[in-house]
């Protein structure tokens, strides 16, 4: 069995046809490709703006000519996460899923169902010939994942409907109203090479098995950060043993939460075992204070080859101190939506870029746009005070919640009339596109949905079998409502 016989079958088919398409953000020339060349095979008007977002356009049918229009949304690219022994080439090869019982996800990859499930959605209800609506649009944007790049740039005559449908949910029975803005603070750390001691010993310490997850919505759930761990723990070693720093690598994406870090330390011969100790007692103090979060945290030590170089002693410790005072986590949550947080930072990762430099990036998030970048600020200042060079992304605004929304009024009648229960209705603290298209549609009606997902952006990505049908047969509910108006 293959999710090609799953159910929706249109959707789960075009899902499949997805999964085998490269996509990484700010890599979507081949999903493009495939969109277009799926417009023109189902003879559907399409559009190509500047920046590489997508439009199709379903005509009204006869009769619904001066129904509301609806707008299905997703974004094309994905997140490119996979297992430190995953060999898979996110450029060229194509998503191995897997189905897991009621779960479908990949071997060892992110999945794609963020947002892939959603562009299947939106093509089946574009190609669909039993449903019978107004004119429908599918909108399907670029560089979601890094930068919301394609929502910022969206061209003349691009949206053309009055309800827009954002399918980048990813819990099932939840509608969206609302979210938060973003915005990233990057800081490079300049320092002195030096030839490697020739009288240490190297020793590669490990920090993994990590969670990871969004860096929105799983950041209140008490992961480990292993950017942050990988600091504290080369904070600690100095107060057990003297160690020269040669390489510190933690984390991959700026909205992710770091599931991996690594470093390169020597010592002399003698403090071998002071090292031993001293690491062995650090991961077992983290695994006992993240013991319900990180079940599978754990740490290794083995002695590695001398490498070249090594960072000058109080470069190492002027970076390490600065990346560990750096805030991590929740700062703030909302006093008028029980639940939801309202400000966070994430410590994204860490690298060694050319030699000479190290880069830090870090993810800031709120509901409240002014302690967005109060936030930033105050991540900035800690970098600066540790002598790196900071700039920050454009970032993006948030989607201010609209009780008095028809469409959002709408979709809780359609949900309450075909599952029995009314669905939970709430802003959620990530980033979604819907507070961008206002800039090109300003009367624009939205709210977002998705069937459910767990583990997104990372490799433990799934998705909820049972859940696509709803999510499908709820879509197919709000375009029989709203054409009936």
């Amino acid at each position: 069995m293959t999710i090609k016989d799953l159910q929706p079958a249109l959707v789960w088919n075009i899902f499949d046809q997805i999964t085998k398409v490269p996509r990484p953000s700010k890599k979507e020339a081949k999903i493009r490709e495939w969109l277009i060349g799926f417009a023109q095979e189902h003879n559907l008007e399409h559009k190509v703006d500047a920046i590489g977002n997508v439009a199709m356009f379903r005509p009204a049918a006869p009769g619904k000519e001066n129904v509301k229009g609806i707008i299905l949304q997703a974004h094309m690219d994905m997140v490119c996460e996979k297992n430190k022994d995953s060999k898979h080439d996110f450029d060229n090869d194509p998503i191995e899923t897997i189905i897991d019982g009621e779960w479908v996800c990949a071997n060892g990859t992110t999945l794609g169902a963020d947002d892939g499930m959603g562009m299947a959605i939106a093509l089946a209800v574009l190609t669909d010939p039993a449903i019978v609506a107004g004119p429908i649009e599918g909108f399907f944007t670029v560089d979601e994942e890094t930068g919301l790049t394609g929502a910022s740039n969206v061209g003349e005559g691009m949206l053309k409907g009055d309800y827009l449908l954002n399918l980048d949910s990813e819990d099932d029975g939840i509608i969206t109203m609302s979210c938060a803005g973003g915005i990233d603070t990057l800081a490079t750390f300049d320092y002195k090479p030096l030839a490697a001691p020739e009288d240490l010993v190297y020793f590669e310490i490990k920090l993994s098995g990590m969670n990871g997850g969004h860096s929105g919505t799983d950041i209140n759930t008490e992961r480990a950060c292993a950017t942050r761990l990988i600091a504290r723990l080369l904070w600690d070693l100095r107060s057990s043993v003297e160690y020269e720093l040669a390489h510190v690598d933690a984390g991959n994406l700026r909205n992710a939460i770091a599931r991996d870090a690594e470093a390169v330390i020597g010592v002399k011969d003698f403090d071998k075992e002071k090292l031993s100790v001293a690491f062995n007692t650090f991961v077992a103090t983290v695994k006992e204070e993240f013991k319900n979060s990180e079940p599978n945290l754990f740490g290794t030590i083995e002695s590695v080859d001398a490498p070249a170089k090594v960072i000058a002693r109080e470069d190492a410790e002027r970076i390490i101190n600065t990346v560990y005072a750096a805030p991590h986590g929740v700062l703030s949550v909302s006093l008028e939506l029980e639940g939801l947080t309202e400000t966070s930072t994430n410590l994204s990762s860490i690298k060694m870029k050319e030699e000479g430099v190290i880069e830090v990036v870090t993810s800031q998030r709120s509901a409240v746009e002014s302690r967005k970048y109060d936030a930033c600020h105050r991540v900035e200042t800690v970098f600066k005070l540790g002598g790196g060079k900071v700039r920050h992304s454009d970032g993006y605004q948030g989607w201010a919640p609209n009780k008095n929304s028809k469409i959002l009024k709408t979709a809780v009648k359609v949900w309450s009339d075909l599952y029995g229960v009314e669905p939970k209705v709430e802003a959620i603290h990530a980033g979604l596109e819907c507070g961008l298209f206002l800039k090109a549609l300003p009367t624009l009606d939205m709210i977002s949905y998705g069937p459910t997902l767990l583990g997104v952006h990372s490799p433990s990505e799934r998705c909820h079998i049972p859940a696509v049908q709803k999510s499908w047969d709820f879509t197919l509910g709000i375009i029989e409502a709203v054409t009936k108006e």
